[in-house]
């Protein structure tokens, strides 16, 4: 059973971070073509789509999957990778809040971002992603 969660945890987070991936991405867009008739109501039904579909439901269940591992592995919370782990979720977590935020502000039509900052921005998944990867395969601690 142990395999099975790891591999729904794997799967979600792979699903979630798709999203992650894409979201500021497509904010990119939706700025840069904030003044073409009918694109912005495009780009917010991919946005909110994207994130309550596909996001949302994958956060959910890695977490639900990862706290599930914790629970067969208690052994785990002595070790200070996870803890370490963990705190780095912390702000993942904020970065998919982040997200919600400004989609609900770009479909009021408010652009408060620019182009550039949702490009830098969307950087942000990655090197998160780097650390929670190499604080799992590598346990430093």
């Amino acid at each position: 059973m142990y395999l099975w969660i790891k591999a729904a945890h794997l799967i979600s987070l792979i699903a979630w971070y798709a999203g992650l991936f894409y979201i500021f991405r497509l904010f990119v867009y939706h700025v840069k073509y904030k003044a073409k008739a009918g694109l912005p109501e495009v780009f917010e039904e991919m946005e909110r789509k994207l994130m309550h579909i596909i996001m949302l439901p994958a956060s959910l269940l890695t977490v639900a999957t990862g706290v599930t591992l914790i629970v067969l592995n208690p052994e785990w919370m002595a070790q200070g990778w996870l803890h370490a782990k963990l705190t780095v979720l912390v702000f993942l977590f904020g970065y998919h809040g982040y997200a919600s935020k400004v989609r609900k502000r770009f479909a009021q039509k408010d652009y408060f971002l620019s182009e550039k900052a949702c490009r830098m921005i969307n950087e942000v998944p990655t090197l998160i992603l780097v650390v929670v990867v190499l604080l799992v395969v590598l346990k430093p601690f």
